[in-house]
């Protein structure tokens, strides 16, 4: 059993994470922003026991010193999950890419400082940090791995709301792997770079507009939002929320994890074959779902140039993807029951 410090836990990937910790027999200590967030996660795992499961509440990781004193703890392995994930922002380095490289900075200086017994931390990125924005614009064929890193500049994050986020993940990761590299500290370093990720929510949310940013298409689609036709399909590389929960947890164990970064992903999809999963999985949502001969939703036409490697993942990790149609049934009865 390793004791694993998780930030973040009220957070989509982040639930799945301390999900699949417990799971496998590990004991976690979770950061969330607030008493009540600690008092609903807890609630969540009102099953578990205290010595397993303990909160520790940081109102702002973007704030300096927000991560000091974690020596008490007695931590084994950190999984760094929070950052924040929305488009709508008025200054993309304060409101997406300070908070990023501040938070990444600030639990790693952290653990260097005050706990030595932390051999491996893990720290979520994103698919963002490995793609060439200006090769997908331009349509050259390109086929991206692990040896991939991209190049985008902070002047690319005041393009537009998306550009902001990769840039804010592209920053977070360069710090980090920039911090092992100059501070030489007790621990290796992994890093997970997913896609789009769905799946089911594990944790309780009030209503359908309170779930995270990478499942409100689908809630919108279920709410009857999109019944006149889909919108187009975006990135069209997506995982499981579960397995990136599995990949970072393997990260944390498999001592030949250290030092990489992982780009983990299950393949394309798109928005119609989504809207076409609910449709044949749940007969009685359909008087709000698109016909699948509607309009839209087709598949990203960069398809046609780009591809991803993922055997890096696989064989070290022993990561096996799930499929897609699973994923939109679970993530869809995982809101069953919530109002908009």
């Amino acid at each position: 059993m390793t004791k694993v410090l998780v930030t973040g836990g009220t957070g989509f990937v982040a639930g799945h994470v301390i999900d699949t910790l417990l799971k496998r027999g590990h004991s976690v200590v979770t950061t969330v922003r607030s008493q009540e967030k600690s008092q609903a996660l807890l609630g969540a795992y009102a099953d578990v026991s205290q010595d397993n499961l303990k909160t520790l509440i940081v109102p702002d990781i973007a704030t300096d010193g927000a991560f000091e004193g974690l020596g008490f703890l007695e931590l084994e392995a950190v999984i760094h999950v929070a950052s924040p994930f929305h488009y709508n922002v008025t200054d993309p380095k304060k409101d997406l890419i300070d908070p990023a490289v501040i938070g990444t900075t600030g639990v790693l200086k952290a653990i260097k400082d005050s706990c030595p017994g932390v051999k491996r931390v893990v720290v979520t990125s994103s698919f963002a940090a490995i793609l060439n924005p200006g090769l997908a614009a331009m349509g050259a064929e390109k086929t991206y791995s692990e040896e991939d890193w991209s190049p985008v500049t902070l002047e690319d994050a005041y393009s537009n709301g998306m550009m902001a986020y990769v840039t804010s993940k592209v920053f977070a990761e360069r710090a980090a792997w920039n911090f092992v590299e100059t501070e030489k500290p007790n621990f290796t370093l992994s890093t997970i770079c997913p896609p789009m990720i769905y799946g089911p929510v594990r944790l309780p949310v009030k209503s359908l507009s309170a779930i995270n940013t990478s499942n409100q298409l689908l809630a919108e689609v279920i709410l009857g939002k999109h019944e006149a036709g889909l919108p187009p399909t975006g990135l069209p590389l997506w995982v499981d929320v579960r397995d990136v929960a599995l990949a970072h947890v393997r990260a944390m164990e498999v001592q030949g994890a250290g030092g990489k970064h992982f780009l983990t992903t299950a393949g394309f999809y798109s928005n119609k074959e989504m809207a076409n999963a609910l449709w044949n999985s749940f007969p009685s949502m359909r008087e709000k779902l698109p016909e699948p001969s509607s309009f839209g939703g087709v598949p990203n036409s960069a398809l046609k140039f780009f591809g991803y490697n993922t055997s890096q993942a696989m064989e070290i990790l022993g990561l096996e993807w799930t499929p897609y149609e699973r994923t939109v049934v679970d993530s869809a009865m995982s809101l069953d029951g919530l109002k908009e």
